[in-house]
């Protein structure tokens, strides 16, 4: 019988691997410039800059009307989220006829919303007023507290209110801390924070017990008028010289 031979499979040429592709490492961001970083204010300084407010404006005052504590803590509740100017458009009429909490409670939630209805938030807001109306009557005997934790106790009230009330009603040297003291504190490098409370206590350390009495209604008023949010006015600001903030266009 015959011997069958086999041819032996012709080899597969070998494909060369593909070299890995070399990574190129990406340059970083430059960090962006902290607040933190920059040169701290001196004392001379802040003393220079709210000596310059005080000659500017003497007698600052807060913007909300009212004409008593309790209309005040009224305003300051309805501002929330809110422009001044809508609240006293909405207030006015409404301060006439209940100035005091047992007023407000018998105008009662649904009359008041009528009063309210073009601000923001107003049906919470007048279930608010309400509430916290009555509690003013039942736990302090009609008179609005005078400490900030009895204060924000009370429907609607957080640190906020508590610290414009105790301010304005009653010549306290609290820091009221708005989005525009919040946007002032961090862009000057006066009082650097991630939050309004850190704001807060920051502006409290820094600023001269001679100045705080008025000190959270210069730096409001100076953010609402001259350090704005989008267009900051640096051309026809007070303290332009002594600002940190690195954008600034002086």
């Amino acid at each position: 019988m015959a011997k069958i031979t086999r041819k032996p499979a012709p080899r597969k040429a070998s494909v060369p691997k593909k070299k890995a592709k070399a990574t190129v490492a990406k340059p970083k961001a430059p960090a962006k410039k902290s607040l933190k970083a920059t040169k701290p204010w001196t004392p001379a300084e802040i003393h220079e800059v709210f000596s310059r407010f005080r000659k500017a404006n003497p007698e600052p005052k807060g913007e909300l009307e009212h004409v008593n504590p309790f209309t005040l803590l009224v305003a300051v509740v309805l501002s929330a989220q809110a422009t001044d100017a809508g609240v006293n458009k909405a207030t006015r009429a409404l301060f006439e006829i209940a100035d005091t909490p047992q007023k407000m409670l018998d105008l009662g939630e649904e009359r008041l919303r009528e009063y309210i209805k073009t601000i923001g938030l107003y049906r919470t807001k007048a279930r608010n007023v309400i509430a916290l109306s009555a509690k003013v009557l039942s736990d302090f005997g009609g008179e609005v507290p005078r400490t900030r934790a009895e204060i924000e106790s009370l429907p609607g009230a957080g640190r906020k209110t508590a610290n414009v009330v105790l301010n304005m009603a009653f010549g306290e040297h609290t820091m009221a801390v708005d989005t525009h003291v919040f946007r002032v504190g961090n862009r000057t490098g006066l009082a650097p924070g991630k939050t309004p409370l850190d704001v807060e206590l920051g502006l409290e350390k820094v600023i001269p017990g001679e100045f705080m009495l008025h000190a959270h209604h210069w730096l409001i008023l100076h953010g609402r008028y001259t350090c704005l949010a989008r267009k900051p006015r640096c051309e026809v600001c007070l303290i332009n010289d002594l600002c940190r903030w690195p954008e600034k266009t002086v």
